[in-house]
């Protein structure tokens, strides 16, 4: 009788922390129950064919900027992420991070 080793996938590396950021929330909303995940596979298909990205990716900025706009689009459709208010956290967050002194923790203010 022969040991069956058992197989599990390699952990995914990533190049930059934002790019393992959004991709662990979208494992977590989906995980949830917020979506269902043949649903962000094709809508993610369908966001890299209307880029013109059908070319092998490896994994950097182009293919994570447009896993974020299908992430962003579809918690729009389930109402969770209105465009304009996505817009206004982020640019809540750029004038956070770049008015924080360097190894200060980054906080957002109430918004008004």
């Amino acid at each position: 009788m022969s040991d069956c080793a058992t197989y599990s996938a390699p952990e995914p590396v990533f190049a930059e922390p934002w790019h393992a950021q959004v991709f662990a929330v979208t494992v977590a909303l989906n995980e949830a129950g917020r979506f269902d995940w043949p649903d962000w596979a094709d809508r993610f298909s369908q966001t890299l064919k209307r880029h013109g990205l059908d070319r092998d990716l490896d994994g950097g900025d182009d293919y994570f900027h447009a896993w974020l706009e299908t992430l962003e689009l579809l918690l729009n459709d389930l109402g969770a992420a209105i465009p304009a208010e996505v817009i206004q956290y982020r640019n809540a967050w750029e004038e956070a991070y770049l008015t924080t002194p360097h190894g200060q923790p980054v906080h957002l203010t109430a918004s008004k």
